[in-house]
């Protein structure tokens, strides 16, 4: 019974406040103005002066001390913008609450877009707050529905393409086995590698480059030496230096991320050095080549998808563009930034910073 009361007074108080926000802030307003106007009255209630005429022990028949109107006049006008200032403090917190939440909630889907530990499983925000909060929270929560169902479907596409096109990659390797001509086979075999690579790039980067994973104490240090110990293995010159703290992230994104940097140094300057660089706020991975560089006009270009810089870095080399773009995402999935700078002493320097 107590409860069903209780819900009833919350509901009818409910219903006293306005909808609007312009309601809300002039009820309040008006409440605090009637609030103070009382306790200035009482104030001057208090403190009236005594009425004119002899003061107890006054023998002398002299009036009483002169009103105290100035005080009383300070004390109501200091009262009122004491009051006013509170209102003013109050209904800031009270009407900015729901807008902070919609604000937070919309910058924790920003940054994980594409994740979807984060944007999938987001529940949907509580409609409160006056009735423009409502309806802005009411067009998040559908928005976020419509982002979800989006990547859904990109799962299920990115899916059903890969399979599609595996299947007749796999048909043109056994048809090419069959040809007698050798250098026919063996140009068939290079072009059926470089379809395949590019269709793993491009998977890659609408699968979003980061799947769902959790992200974990990741040793920083041991990934760059693993790198750089595969790299040498396949007869690469590739070097890791420098010392860094295990690092909170996703452990097989930023193994992609740092593969992605490297494979381009390899590929486009023949070597590649690795060099840690940590301190407190942030942890910094250098990787620089030893190859002509990139124009600066083209540095920031170069993380677009499917961009590529023809006069220094051409076809010839391989790829489709989508490395650094891929590279760049996964970053800024961790919080970071990726940054291309050209070396004084020639080469590239792709510099990946990632706060703590």
């Amino acid at each position: 019974m107590a409860a069903l009361t209780q819900r009833l007074v919350r509901h009818w108080l409910r219903q006293l406040v306005p909808a609007t926000l312009f309601g809300r802030l002039t009820l309040l307003l008006l409440a605090f103005a009637l609030v103070s106007h009382v306790l200035a009255l009482t104030v001057m209630f208090e403190l009236r002066p005594p009425p004119p005429g002899p003061m107890p022990g006054d023998f002398d028949g002299h009036p009483g001390p002169p009103p105290m109107m100035p005080l009383g006049l300070l004390l109501d006008i200091g009262v009122r913008l004491a009051a006013l200032t509170l209102a003013a403090w109050i209904a800031a917190s009270w009407l900015s609450r729901p807008i902070k939440r919609l604000a937070a909630a919309a910058q924790e889907i920003g940054r994980h877009i594409g994740t979807d530990a984060g944007t999938a499983q987001r529940t949907a925000l509580p409609e409160e707050g006056p009735r423009e909060t409502r309806e802005a929270t009411r067009v998040f929560n559908r928005m976020q529905a419509q982002i979800r169902q989006q990547l859904d479907e990109r799962d299920r596409f990115v899916a059903a393409v890969s399979h599609d096109l595996r299947t007749p990659l796999t048909r043109l390797r056994l048809r090419a086995e069959g040809l007698l001509d050798v250098r026919q086979q063996a140009q068939f075999r290079q072009d059926i590698g470089e379809m395949d690579q590019m269709i793993s790039a491009t998977l890659d980067y609408l699968r979003g480059a980061a799947a769902a994973e959790s992200p974990v104490l990741l040793d920083v240090q041991a990934l760059a030496d693993s790198i750089a110990e595969d790299q040498q293995a396949c007869g690469h010159d590739v070097q890791a230096s420098g010392r860094a703290a295990p690092l909170q992230a996703q452990a097989s994104a930023l193994r992609r991320c740092l593969c992605n940097l490297v494979d381009n140094a390899v590929r486009y300057g023949g070597a590649a050095r690795i060099r840690l660089v940590d301190d407190a706020a942030a942890l910094r991975i250098e990787v620089h080549d030893r190859g002509p560089g990139i124009p600066a006009a083209e540095l920031d270009k170069v993380l677009a998808p499917f961009y590529r810089v023809e006069g220094s870095r051409n076809r010839q080399h391989g790829g489709v563009g989508l490395g650094l773009s891929i590279a760049n995402d996964i970053v800024r999935q961790h919080g970071g930034t990726l940054s291309l700078r050209n070396a004084d002493e020639g080469g590239l320097i792709a510099v990946l910073a990632l706060p703590r």
